[in-house]
Order: structure tokens, then sequence, then C-alpha cells
């Protein structure tokens, strides 16, 4: 069963309309019903608000029939944001302990870099003020 077709399903085994669960996540009734039809592409946080919503583990919302895994790299200034929902497989875990481990080094060795640059910037500050006072002499 597909994603949009288990929320649809979940709306129904409630008893809601969809002009209810709209109004609980904060769409209009049309938005959501393109939900419900598959006309929209979810990002995890609009999945987890409907998991949320109908008091579903995440996991089991998205769940492929193959039993894979879903992972998000949300982009831009931030590349920190990193979601990952697994089937529970210590093989996947594993992985994905050993991305986040590596994501994370690289973030350090960034801010390290940065560190350096800055540092190096003001030694060349230094330097030319002191080559600037060697003149006036």
């Amino acid at each position: 069963m597909k994603t949009f077709e288990k929320i649809r399903l979940m709306r129904e085994l409630n008893h809601w309309s969809q002009e209810e669960v709209a109004d609980k996540l904060g769409l209009s009734t049309n938005g959501y019903a393109k939900i419900e039809r598959g006309e929209t592409k979810l990002n995890i946080p609009r999945l987890e608000q409907i998991a949320t919503v109908f008091n579903v583990d995440l996991w089991d919302l998205v769940q492929p029939e193959n039993k894979g895994f879903v992972c998000q790299i949300n982009e831009g200034d931030n590349n920190s944001d990193i979601s990952f929902y697994a089937y529970p497989s210590q093989e996947w875990v594993g992985e994905i302990e050993k991305l986040k481990l590596t994501i994370r080094h690289q973030q350090e060795m960034l801010a390290q870099k940065d560190i350096l640059l800055q540092q190096k910037q003001e030694e060349n500050l230094l330097l030319k003020e002191l080559l600037a006072q060697l003149r006036q002499k």
C-alpha cells in the first residue's frame, strides 16, 4: 500500500473528514486532498506531522513493501539537517551511523579550517602593521 493510500485509510478509520485532518495539519482542504490522491510529494517533516496527527510511527507510514530505508538530506546552509528512517536492520543502522560520523567529522574539519583561516588573516594584518611601523622609522 502506498503512503498516500495509508494516509487516506487512517483518516477513514478515525472517521475524520478531509477538512478535519487538513485543519489539524494547518493545510487547506484542497492541499490535503492532493496528499490523499498522491499528487503531492511529501517531505520528512510533513510526514512526521501526519504521523503525529494519526498517532502512528513514521516508519509504519512510509515503510516500502521491500522494507528498505528512507533518507532525506536537506540542502541549504546547514547540511547537518539530515533525517534517516531505517527498517530495523543492524546492517543499515551501522551504515547510517558511519555516514553520520563521517558528516560530523567533515563539519568539524570545516570549522577548524575557518579558525585557521581567521588566525592567518589576523597574522597578516599584524605583519602589515609591523611593516608599516618599520617603514615609518
